[in-house]
């Protein structure tokens, strides 16, 4: 006997918001069905993109009624389903995010490194710090949080006090990786300056949901700073002149005109 497929994964975690579940190694995506516009955050790898269509039929919708598609980030695991259904859907990203998604930057995007199917698509929207989507039932602000890369943005919901955030923090204190573009110390500001605000839940980009945001910014920035530090020690100990000096003879092979 055939193994029953599995159901499409989507959990309404407020009403209205719906978080669609990730398939390994891509990230979740979330719904949001506003009273004027529906929007989705993140889409996803390519291969998400018939249990993306799947989830939404559950909730009676179709990729046509997404009015807006905001990137967390440019990285291949939450964008790489945008290019099938770039035709059908505004999509929305961070202006450093959106210029490297445009220069089909490989070296940040990281499709092929990870054997991703990548297909050119482009921002309609390039958004800054600030900005306000008003869906009339949500609103949500524009919070930049580079660090993980230079890109990543999350996403603030005052009223209700939730807050969607890619891959600058997980649950449990966890924060990611440092990706090229990214900085530990722009990280560090980021964690702090989220920490801040009032956040009653935080929807990531993998892993559980969090329902105790406030210790988990605490973790998170204790562990960051820990990081910084201990990369401070390691510059330390290394030959650091010697080591850069090697790096930027190698950098220069590339960038100066070769002679005729």
């Amino acid at each position: 006997m055939s193994k029953a497929k599995d159901k499409p994964r989507i959990v309404e975690l407020k009403p209205n918001i719906y978080q669609i579940r990730a398939v390994r190694p891509g990230s979740h995506v979330y719904l949001i069905k506003g009273l004027w516009r529906n929007v989705l955050i993140d889409a996803g790898m390519v291969d998400n993109f018939p249990n993306l269509e799947a989830c939404l039929a559950e909730v009676d919708l179709d990729i046509s009624q997404i009015d807006l598609l905001i990137l967390t980030h440019e990285h291949f695991d939450h964008i790489g389903a945008t290019a099938l259904c770039f035709d059908k859907v505004l999509v929305a990203a961070h202006r450093f995010a959106a210029n490297k998604i445009h220069l089909q930057d490989e070296f940040v995007m990281m499709n092929k490194y990870f054997l991703e199917a990548a297909k050119p698509f482009q921002a309609d929207i390039w958004l800054e710090d600030g900005n306000i989507i008003d869906l009339g039932n949500y609103l949500l602000k524009v919070i930049h949080t580079p660090g993980h890369c230079s890109g990543s943005i999350c996403l603030y919901e005052p009223d209700h006090k939730l807050l969607f955030t890619g891959d600058t923090v997980l649950a449990g204190g966890i924060f990611s990786d440092i990706c090229p573009s990214g900085s530990i110390s722009d990280y560090l500001n980021s964690l702090q300056n989220l920490r801040s605000l009032n956040i009653e839940e935080l929807y990531p980009g993998h892993g559980r949901i969090s329902t105790t945001p406030a210790k988990d910014m605490e973790l998170v920035v204790e562990r960051a700073e820990t990081l910084l530090d201990e990369s401070k020690i390691l510059f330390e100990a290394l030959d650091t002149k010697a080591t850069f000096e090697r790096l930027f003879f190698a950098l220069r092979k590339f960038s100066l005109p070769k002679k005729e």
